[in-house]
């Protein structure tokens, strides 16, 4: 399993339109990609578990990869999120 840690920059967190495009971006890896904020953990592919976890700006969360592809997965979900988060 990869990990990283993501401070939100977006001012409005993680709402719908980002949401949608991680959901988006998750699907397209083998690996389980997992959101971490505090104790809750959802699948990044479950867009309404995704903004159900209130993701605020300033909010530290932790992006978890398992699987065949979880290097490859893990560079692009740190990518993804520093240019749209």
């Amino acid at each position: 399993m990869k990990t990283f840690e993501y401070r939100i920059t977006d001012e409005l967190g993680i709402h719908a339109r980002p949401a949608g495009a991680l959901v988006k971006e998750a699907k397209k890896w083998e690996s389980r990609i997992i959101l971490q904020k505090g104790d809750k953990e959802v699948e990044a592919t479950r867009l309404m578990a995704l903004m159900g976890l209130g993701v605020k700006c300033g909010d530290k969360i932790i992006i978890k990869a398992e699987g065949v592809d979880e290097d490859a997965a893990i560079g692009q979900m740190e990518a993804f999120m520093k240019n749209n988060l």
